[in-house]
């Protein structure tokens, strides 16, 4: 089983979470055609991030720079819709990577630059994950937990049996347990003879992340990293507290739902639902039949997921097939088609994690994403299900254009923008502490001779 190498060929402390790695798969005709037009459009450099969000109805790609005050500026961005996926999974390969190149090209113009390589997101039906539990004896003459011992514990937590179908993306630390002791963050430097490490690990499927670089290589960009988009969101909408307390992550994206749950700081549970919010609009084109096009308009300007929050109940017109005469249809008639399906989806989540002894953890309650969660009601029908808050998330540590994409449907690929950064800031970091480590040894060796 492949291990990612860290991204940009640096080392990071992020090996213990994902080792991300760089593909290339050739350069694109589109790519040289930009390659001739250098002079007039500078290339993606070290203070730029790009995020690539290929989603069941649309890719987004965002445009970050670092600031000289080190934060993060959204300069460009771009969106295409998608005919390519379902479910999360590409099943066009053409139309995939039609929909990227339109996308980046759009965020190219507005940014002012050619983007090389673009942190990506991942969902879709074909995710899993598992806790695992990996343990070491400490080496070293005083016993001290080193890198290298933190970096065999978690390698020794991968000794499990992935299907061949499956491949790595995640082994995300939960807890350190050192000679015993357990809730440890980070072990570095303790006095041991025995570590262990807690991990949540997350596969996906070959094939399909395949599929996933070849689109994106195919419109001439390189991949950064493949990330979770529920682990991408949660860098934009969750708070510190929020992860500490518990806290359930839901993505409401057209073809899934994506969910995680957070506790003590860390994720402990991730799992995908085979159904998002493009049913609401499947179920109103079947019961109404009209054409999905004005299903998925109806929805989104009349839409609610509860009917005891309905109180204008003016008519709806709603567009027929066969150039028949439109029918007429209430607020409160349509709820009724859209309200059975949201309480599933809550439902279901909510059942799962009741199987896994989860259901009491989510102290701070549930955060909303995704284009599902624009729907008005869904926050209080989830509420209902899980007797417990709700809120929509929203993105939040970016500037620039964060206003043009501060909605709980832009959390993703906000998210994966956040997640580049904070990549980036701990590939910067880890030299520093090596050349101080070594700075320290000679003032001590001086000192001494």
């Amino acid at each position: 089983m492949p291990i990612f190498a860290s991204a940009g060929g640096s080392s990071s402390s992020r090996c213990a979470r994902c080792r991300p790695r760089r593909w290339f798969s050739g350069r694109s005709s589109r790519c040289r055609s930009r390659i001739e037009e250098e002079h007039q459009m500078p290339k993606t450099e070290e203070k730029y991030i790009v995020a690539l969000d290929i989603g069941t109805s649309k890719v987004c790609v965002l445009v970050g720079e670092i600031t000289e005050r080190n934060q993060l500026e959204i300069i460009g961005k771009g969106t295409a819709p998608m005919k390519g996926t379902r479910r999360g999974n590409i099943i066009n390969l053409d139309q995939a990577i039609d929909a990227v190149k339109k996308a980046v090209d759009e965020a190219e113009v507005m940014a002012g630059l050619q983007i090389e390589s673009v942190y990506v997101g991942v969902a879709g039906d074909h995710i899993r994950s598992v806790n695992s539990r990996g343990v070491v004896s400490v080496g070293g003459k005083h016993k001290e937990i080193s890198r290298e011992d933190i970096d065999r514990v978690i390698e020794a937590s991968k000794s499990i049996n992935i299907p061949a179908e499956l491949e790595l993306l995640h082994v995300i630390p939960r807890e350190f347990i050192v000679d015993g002791q357990d809730g440890i963050h980070d072990p570095l430097g303790m006095t041991a003879a025995r570590l262990e490490a807690n991990v949540h690990i997350v596969t996906g499927a070959r094939t399909h992340n395949q599929n996933v670089l070849t689109a994106v290589n195919k419109s001439g960009i390189a991949v950064q990293e493949l990330v979770l988009e529920q682990l991408a969101a949660a860098e934009a909408v969750l708070t510190q507290d929020e992860r500490e307390m518990g806290v359930l992550l839901m993505d409401l994206g057209a073809g899934t739902t994506d969910y995680a749950v957070f506790l003590e700081g860390n994720v402990i549970h991730t799992n995908v639902l085979p159904v998002g919010a493009g049913h609401f609009t499947s179920d109103i084109s079947v019961v109404l039949r009209t054409p999905m096009e004005d299903a998925e308009r109806i929805k989104k300007r009349y839409g609610c997921a509860l009917a005891s929050l309905v109180t204008n109940d003016d008519p709806i017109e709603v567009p027929t097939v066969g150039g028949r005469a439109p029918k007429i249809l209430s607020k409160h008639e349509l709820t009724n088609i859209l309200e059975p399906r949201a309480a599933e989806i809550a439902k279901l989540v909510y059942h799962d994690l009741e199987k896994v002894g989860l259901e009491k953890e989510i102290r701070s309650g549930v955060v909303l994403v995704g284009g599902g969660a624009e729907m008005d009601g869904m926050v209080e029908m989830v509420e209902q299900v899980f007797d417990q808050q709700a809120r929509k998330g929203v993105p939040r540590g970016l500037a620039g254009l964060a206003d043009t994409v501060n909605g709980p449907e832009w959390a993703a690929a906000t998210g994966l923008l956040l997640w580049g950064f904070r990549d980036r800031a701990r590939i910067r970091r880890r030299p520093r502490r090596g050349l101080a480590k070594v700075a320290e040894s000679l003032k001590a060796w001086f000192a001494a001779n």
